[in-house]
């Protein structure tokens, strides 16, 4: 059996030092790492050197630009022919011990499902009455469904990119992921919940952002997409993207063709969750 991770690292040195540590701490023998770099500089330089030849990483790539994300995740799941396990995880998140051998366990056991992934929000976070009616049983295993997981800590079978190929022009993860629920893949995250800190979550023990000074230093992408003004508004915007999360419908219809387009530019200008739920 082969697991592949990719980490995609840009301009976070701090980070990165602890994320690639706890991902080279927690990959299984059976699992082969690969770095690659968008360019971030001499500091994340210096991190990663001191990675090299670690027995859980394969290769580093030092890219001369910033390729983001889509490019190199292709990629990588081309160049992976010899795996039967496809994985991400990024450079500002921190995996739980034993996430890859839950979730490639309920992988072998489960023949549908697609990718299953780890959950990045707290328990306050969690409203089981809202949650509960996504949380199913496969056997001795429990998913709560969704047409998509994060791009981070999340595990999928080789052979729904055989079945699906790469990420399109302009299509994101999120996405792809639906393509795969099309299919009639099962994706989700795998219940209870195998949590992976979140570095930008101030909540975290080990995050980066602890003041209004960090929010403007470190703004995640998210942030900067729904015009979030401080840190407040960051963590107010990260609860209710847990909500959306548990509430969202796990059939691929409700997010597939034109009204599904349109309802999320409607949902970005008027920053409400107008997604259908279950």
């Amino acid at each position: 059996m082969m697991l592949r991770v990719l980490m995609l690292t840009y301009c976070r040195p701090g980070y990165t030092k602890l994320s690639l540590g706890r991902l080279c701490d927690t990959v299984p023998e059976y699992g082969r790492i690969t770095v690659w770099d968008n360019n971030s500089g001499p500091a994340m330089r210096k991190v990663l050197q001191d990675f090299e030849g670690h027995p859980r990483i394969e290769t580093i790539i030092y890219n001369s630009s910033n390729q983001r994300l889509r490019k190199p995740t292709n990629q990588f799941w081309y160049e992976s022919s010899d795996a039967d396990f496809l994985s991400k995880v990024d450079d500002d998140c921190l995996v739980s011990p034993g996430w890859c051998e839950t979730l490639i366990q309920a992988h072998n056991d489960i023949p549908e499902a697609g990718i299953l992934g780890c959950w990045r929000f707290f328990d306050e976070d969690f409203d089981f009455a809202l949650a509960s009616r996504k949380i199913q049983a496969f056997g001795n295993h429990r998913i709560m469904r969704n047409c998509w997981v994060e791009g981070s800590g999340y595990i999928a079978k080789r052979k729904v990119f055989d079945h699906l190929g790469g990420m399109h022009r302009k299509e994101s993860f999120t996405q792809w992921c639906i393509r795969a629920a099309a299919r009639g893949y099962v994706n989700g995250w795998y219940y209870p919940f195998l949590f992976q800190e979140h570095l930008d979550d101030p909540r975290g023990p080990h995050s980066g952002m602890r003041s209004e000074e960090d929010f403007r230093r470190l703004r995640p992408l998210s942030a900067s997409t729904f015009k979030l003004k401080n840190l407040n508004e960051w963590v107010s915007w990260l609860q209710r993207d847990a909500r959306h999360l548990q509430r969202s419908s796990f059939n691929p219809k409700d997010h597939l063709g034109w009204r599904a387009r349109a309802r999320r530019k409607l949902s970005r200008l008027l920053r409400r969750d107008l997604t259908p739920g279950v």
